[in-house]
């Protein structure tokens, strides 16, 4: 048996460039991994089988699961004839833009590579982890990256300055492939200056970070949930350094230079705000998954 956390990120800046010839959108975006996280335990079947249990119903646990279908790819791949029951205690919210479901399947790969003794590296797993989604490479890796292609391309940046994060998620659901059907970049009047908090990234500047925020999807998610502006606002009236959308919503997020201020932007928002409200930290590459 084995234990595996799966951390949740947030997106510092998401620019979407142009529509591909396949279909996906290319992108250029600054992600951070966080200390929120699922926990997965994995457990060796001798009947070669898959299956999976959740603490909360709402999950499917069949092959709509990416931590499933992680599962079934990496053991087709190495041709494993074992199975593995993966029981998944969930902390992230379910659609949120936080790479919940994604995070699961990075931890799956990673968990399994172990469990069964594969030895295949950190740049095969991501190559697996692209085949299920665009951020599965980022949660397999962690730490801050920028991120291009369809997401799956990966260059490491100088780990933001430690700081505290508040996360609100208002009760609606969002659909990424719905948000990026309906991108209409000559509308977007404002894109990241990747460059600029690359920049401040490499200073180790938290405030230069904070005034770099920028998500082109927010043009996107807001006109249709107006709940994510006032998130926003509220965050920054109680005194976060900078409050975005996350990938392409619903979750905002706010960032805080300590956990008495988070802890305090969080009490408030719970006292005004119909959210689930999260306080939790940047984590780097080397205290990843």
């Amino acid at each position: 048996m084995l234990t595996v956390k799966g951390n949740a990120k947030i997106n510092l800046t998401l620019d979407v460039l142009y529509k591909r010839e396949d279909g996906f959108h290319q992108v250029e975006m600054i992600m951070q991994a966080i200390d929120l996280a699922d926990m997965l335990r994995l457990e060796e079947r001798p009947t070669g089988n898959i299956s999976i249990a959740a603490t909360i119903a709402r999950l499917p646990c069949d092959q709509r699961n990416l931590a499933y279908r992680a599962a079934a790819l990496i053991k087709e791949t190495c041709q494993v004839k074992s199975g593995v029951h993966i029981f998944i205690d969930k902390k992230i919210p379910v659609a949120a833009g936080l790479a919940g479901g994604s995070t699961d399947a990075a931890s799956v790969l990673l968990g399994l590579n172990r469990l069964w003794k594969l030895g295949l590296t950190t740049h095969e797993l991501e190559r697996l982890g692209s085949k299920l989604g665009s951020d599965v490479p980022f949660c397999i890796k962690g730490g801050t990256m920028l991120a291009t292609g369809r997401g799956e391309i990966l260059q490491p940046l100088t780990d933001i300055k430690p700081c505290f994060v508040v996360l609100a998620k208002p009760s609606v659901s969002v659909s990424t492939a719905w948000v990026y059907r309906q991108y209409q970049g000559q509308n977007v009047k404002v894109h990241p200056d990747t460059a600029g908090v690359k920049s401040s990234l490499d200073q180790g500047d938290l405030v230069g970070v904070a005034k770099g925020l920028c998500n082109v999807l927010e043009s996107v998610t807001i006109p249709v949930h107006p709940e994510i502006r006032k998130l926003k606002q509220a965050m920054m009236q109680h005194g976060a350094l900078a409050s975005l959308m996350s990938g392409s919503g619903p979750t905002v997020f706010g960032l805080a230079e300590d956990q008495a201020k988070a802890e305090y932007i969080a009490q408030k928002l719970r006292s005004q705000c119909a959210a689930d409200i999260f306080v939790t930290k940047t984590v780097g590459r080397s205290e990843g998954v």
